[in-house]
């Protein structure tokens, strides 16, 4: 019998599958390490047949909540067996997608073009597609039809679950290879694709293997979803509700990272100030996230904490205290205030005015005078004036950023934002960014000026890429500072905190010299 695409099928395998299925575990983890285990018995006949290892990577997209499950995601695959390869032609491909402008869609759109090429040379290639994307109906139906040769599309809600779904997807593969189809009088192997999609969960799933990127440095996830609604945002309608971690499961975690060498934490969330709603404390008190704060600053190890993201609207005093009185956390705050206009604050349901946000940031900088506020601003929101983007410009002038992620408004189906009327024109919309650009420059430039000669504490991150002498890390004020070191030892300064005299402000990050 010919086939087509038969030829080095390294999918036929001879594996009782269903009797894995018949005595899964019920409950997390457990289950998902037990899909582990089967998916890399399965793993070990199909190298077996590929004649080698089987290799993966994981191309990220996003913000730092889809770097922590990519990480999660490695550390899974790592499990099962797989190799991670920066090579551009792995056996096994994951996307890790993010929806929050239409240019991160475009960006996964063309990823798909190229990997189509390189699977018509590797039938054998596996390709996934998961994160917040994939939350949307219209986005899955469109890979449905236009992009059949993936493999496995999920999620957010389930990211814990690939190893299952890995197993799942060599059953697939495995059950065509052994039942090819006749057509056109040729016979050939059928092409599954695995879709797991949920709309919501509450459930919360941790204690899952994970691949960090750093040793000494690591993130852990405090909430997931937000329950705000900004009318701009997609991101409670792909990640869902908020739902809090108990703060022993994350102090635990917290603790174990330390013991595993790591110094510095950063808390994630998509509002940390929230993090507690709909938990108790033991006594019945409620969680709050400056208690949080106060239980991970207890674990000895951890010489620094950061946090990402804050909320304005729920920034409370006493999370200044403590952020104020802690010899550990960092002197950095991402503040997103996003527009100056009171208007067009209201239009995007923020919830709080320019009066609120400069009263809560001057409050900020007079209880921590060393603080470094960053910020994230929109520019062109629909029914944005001139007259209003000179109130973000006031709000730029007043509080003196370090530096801002500033976007030109990015239209996305499904939001409320995208039906408004007084859509504001494509070229006013780029006048004003630049506009913008510079203003945040020249304050930010200021703020750079202000450290040179000063000696400050470095976290030694990694080797420059550009420059092999050269060591490139953060101070506490997530300042990016680059400074040189002996030739013979330099990767011996990684992951150390080091004292640095800062000698120049090359205006994006300064320049030091080891004390």
């Amino acid at each position: 019998m010919k086939m087509e695409n038969t030829v080095n099928n390294i999918f036929k395998v001879d594996y009782d599958f269903e009797a894995v299925r018949a005595v899964e575990p019920v409950n997390e983890p457990e289950r998902q390490y037990y899909y582990m285990e089967k998916a890399a018995e399965v793993y070990k006949l199909i190298c077996e047949n590929a004649g080698k290892r089987l290799t993966f990577n994981c191309n990220t997209f996003g913000c730092q909540m889809n770097f922590r499950d990519s990480e999660k995601i490695a550390g899974i695959l790592e499990k099962i067996g797989f190799e991670n390869t920066e090579d551009k032609s792995p056996d096994f491909v994951i996307l890790n997608t993010c929806t929050i402008r239409e240019n991160a869609d475009q960006k996964v759109y063309g990823n798909l073009g190229y990997l189509k090429k390189l699977k018509e040379l590797n039938p054998n290639m596996i390709i996934a597609l998961c994160g917040c994307m994939m939350q949307e109906t219209t986005v899955v139906q469109k890979l449905r039809e236009s992009y059949s040769f993936i493999d496995l599309i999920y999620g957010t809600h389930n990211i814990y679950k690939l190893a299952e779904l890995v197993f799942a997807m060599f059953a697939l593969k495995s059950y065509a290879a052994h039942h090819p189809v006749k057509k056109n009088g040729k016979y050939k192997i059928k092409h599954s694709m695995l879709v797991d999609i949920w709309k919501d969960t509450d459930k919360i799933v941790e204690d899952l293997p994970d691949e960090r990127k750093y040793s000494f440095k690591a993130s852990v996830n405090i909430t997931y979803g937000c329950d705000n609604f900004c009318t701009y945002c997609i991101v409670p309608y792909v990640r869902g509700r908020e739902r809090s971690r108990r703060p022993g499961d994350i102090v635990k975690e917290v603790k174990c990272l330390a013991d595993a060498g790591v110094i510095e934490i950063m808390l994630l969330g998509q509002n940390v100030n929230s993090y507690g709603k709909g938990l108790e404390g033991e006594k019945g008190e409620p969680v709050t996230f400056a208690n949080l704060l106060r239980m991970v600053e207890k674990v000895e190890g951890i010489k620094r904490i950061r946090f990402m993201t804050p909320h304005p609207k729920d920034f409370s005093d006493e999370l200044i205290e403590v952020i104020a009185d802690s010899e550990k956390i960092c002197k950095h705050i991402h503040l997103p205030f996003q527009a100056g206009s009171n208007n067009v604050l209201r239009r995007m349901n923020r919830r709080y005015t320019k009066e609120s946000y400069l009263e809560l940031a001057g409050k900020i900088k007079t209880r921590i005078p060393d603080i470094a506020l960053t910020t994230d601003i929109i520019v062109g929101f629909p029914g944005e004036t001139e007259e209003d983007f000179e109130d973000t410009l006031d709000v730029v002038k007043e509080v003196r950023y370090q530096s801002a992620y500033m976007f030109e408004y990015s239209k996305r189906t499904g939001t409320p934002a995208a039906t408004m009327e007084d859509q504001v024109d494509a070229e006013a919309v780029k006048r004003r960014f630049k506009r913008l650009q510079d203003t945040v420059a020249e304050y930010a430039d200021d703020k750079f000026g202000n450290k040179v000669g000063c000696m400050a504490e470095v976290l030694a991150e990694e080797v420059n890429s550009e420059e092999p002498l050269i060591i490139t890390g953060r101070m506490s004020d997530n300042t990016l500072v680059h400074f040189k070191v002996p030739t013979d030892n330099k990767e011996d300064y990684i992951g150390k905190l080091l004292k640095v005299k800062i000698t120049e402000n090359c205006r994006f990050y300064l320049m030091g010299e080891l004390s």
